[in-house]
């Protein structure tokens, strides 16, 4: 399996496209969404400084066969639409990628985080050529199976340790009993316990965006 990212430049003409590049600083995301026959619908999440011209421009487009405010704030909108453009849907749904929502959409470009084999989403981005989309890969990565971060010894010594509850709040099981059970010195058990925790964490953290610090303190 592969992890992307992709972000698609939505092609001018469509609806949600025209929208969020008319108004740069507003957040559109699509909550849920579905192909029906010929057309597209979904729910869709508006964060903008300048709601109602952002409204008045989604249901005034020709791209939008109907629209319905279900839920609305001085800052904060949720509709229900369908659209006769369900472009991006549509290239989704042809690839057989899931697709994983929310979907961000800012400034006539939708951001795409995507969990498929690499043929899917080689087939992917053919469908967005094919629908008349750019995109950019901002990453793309293997996702490691376990077999790939550890040994059989590492796999093992872990599943053992999570087992006793060395690693349960609070713990069930001590360093000391640990090693005990294992016929291990403690300081040998340490090191291989760490170096698990090392492979493991920084593989989590590869995954990771990067983190503002002051939200950690």
């Amino acid at each position: 399996m592969a992890l992307a990212k992709i972000v698609v430049d939505l092609p001018s003409g469509t609806w949600i496209g025209e929208v969020s590049a008319a108004h740069p600083d507003s957040v559109f995301r699509v909550l849920a969404a579905m192909p029906a026959d010929e057309t597209g619908v979904g729910l869709l999440e508006i964060t903008s400084g300048e709601m109602h011209p952002v409204l008045t421009a989604v249901e005034e487009h020709e791209g939008i066969a109907s629209v319905e405010l279900l839920q609305a704030g001085e800052n904060e909108a949720l509709v229900q639409f369908e659209t006769t453009q369900p472009f991006l849907l549509m290239a989704v749904r042809n690839s057989m990628v899931p697709l994983e929502l929310p979907l961000k959409i800012t400034a006539g470009r939708a951001t795409l985080e995507l969990t498929a084999t690499q043929s899917r989403l080689s087939e992917l981005t053919t469908q967005l050529e094919e629908f008349g989309m750019t995109y950019e890969v901002e990453y793309l990565r293997q996702s490691p199976t376990s077999s790939d971060l550890l040994s059989d010894r590492q796999r093992a010594l872990l599943v053992e340790a999570v087992e006793r509850g060395y690693y349960d709040t609070p713990r069930e099981c001590t360093l000391t009993d640990l090693a005990d059970g294992l016929g291990l010195a403690k300081s040998t058990l340490s090191e291989r316990l760490h170096r698990i925790e090392e492979t493991v964490l920084k593989e989590f953290a590869a995954g990771l965006d990067a983190v503002d610090v002051d939200a950690v303190t």
